[in-house]
């Protein structure tokens, strides 16, 4: 389900992209997809899935190869893309979903503008959600608001969804929420999970989803980002006291919708641009994808680089009091 906002109506509607004069062809030529990540991670290893089938789609059946760029939670991958790679349709980018953000809050090391990157889309949007051991005597979020002792929350540290989803519950709606910070990974959490040395974590319904399913833990509350699965979850931003504590959690989930990026350098061609769009579109209904992401335990779905550029545009037209605010709880992790 796409993610749809109030505050996008208000938005000047995109301008019309120019219309493509011919197909271009990609017979004996080599695509690179640049991963602002070091091998191992979601953003490669949905990048290595993408290698391996999108060539099907793209006319002229090119080779397909990843390449990683880690560095700064990968803005130098972004700065790559924006500032070094030609706009010939070569060089594809995937980067951090949150790099809005770093560029709202101008983060040190950004040199790239979110707007003027061509947006192929997006491959996957993320449902964060908070999670809690099914053990406790909290069903429902219902019942977690009205809690007496604190439920103790393992997180990654600030700039993480282990950590700023919980924090807003904490801060902005009251609910009685300890959060300890320091695992390395998410992983680490679940283990300090089965150990009960913490009540549970938030994170994308996708990683949470195994230990759902085992009745380790139980979904209490999710963002606006949906997938069909949790969409009777009660949404934070729902039970804001105030419109400016409604923002900043609106704001700090917009980027989910566009959880897996992917765009071109600025100033490709629009038949390229479009060319990539109609192929990632295709390569995430293709039934051999479909299998292989299945069998990883990837939920594939692809976001349009409109849509995407809809999204930019909410994030990054935010008032200074409204970004000033969101600072206060929300930090871009370098």
């Amino acid at each position: 389900m796409k993610w749809k906002s109030a505050l996008a109506a208000a938005l000047l509607p995109l301008a019309a992209a120019a219309q493509p004069t011919h197909v271009p062809s990609f017979s004996g030529k080599t695509i690179t997809i640049l991963v602002g990540y070091k091998p191992g991670g979601g953003y490669d290893a949905t990048a290595r899935m993408l290698a391996r089938h999108l060539p099907d789609h793209l006319p002229g059946k090119p080779t397909v190869i990843v390449q990683n760029m880690p560095g700064g939670n990968s803005i130098i991958g972004a700065n790559h893309m924006y500032n070094v790679a030609k706009p010939d349709g070569l060089t594809i980018g995937t980067f951090n979903r949150n790099l809005p953000i770093a560029q709202l809050t101008k983060v040190q090391g950004v040199k790239f503008d979110m707007l003027k990157f061509a947006w192929i889309g997006s491959a996957a949007n993320e449902a964060t959600i908070l999670a809690i051991r099914a053990d406790l005597p909290y069903k429902n979020w219902d019942e977690l608001r009205k809690a007496k002792e604190n439920v103790v929350i393992g997180s990654t540290g600030p700039g993480a969804n282990t950590h700023d989803f919980p924090l807003l519950l904490k801060d902005l709606l009251g609910v009685k929420l300890k959060i300890v910070s320091g695992y390395s990974s998410s992983a680490d959490i679940m283990l300090a999970v089965e150990r009960k040395e913490v009540d549970g974590r938030a994170g994308s319904y996708t990683s949470l989803k195994p230990f759902i399913d085992r009745n380790l833990v139980r979904p209490i509350i999710r963002a606006r980002s949906n997938e069909s699965v949790i969409e009777k979850l009660p949404v934070d931003e729902s039970f804001a006291p105030n419109p400016r504590a409604k923002a900043i959690m609106a704001l700090r989930s917009a980027p989910e919708v566009i959880a897996r990026p992917y765009v071109l350098p600025p100033n490709t061609p629009a038949d390229i641009v479009k060319v990539y769009r109609d192929a990632f579109a295709a390569t995430i209904k293709d039934p051999a994808l479909i299998a292989e992401s299945q069998k990883a335990q990837f939920d594939l779905e692809y976001t349009s680089g409109d849509e995407a550029v809809k999204v930019l545009k909410e994030v990054l037209s935010q008032p200074k009091d409204i970004v000033d605010e969101f600072s206060k709880y929300v930090k871009f992790g370098e």
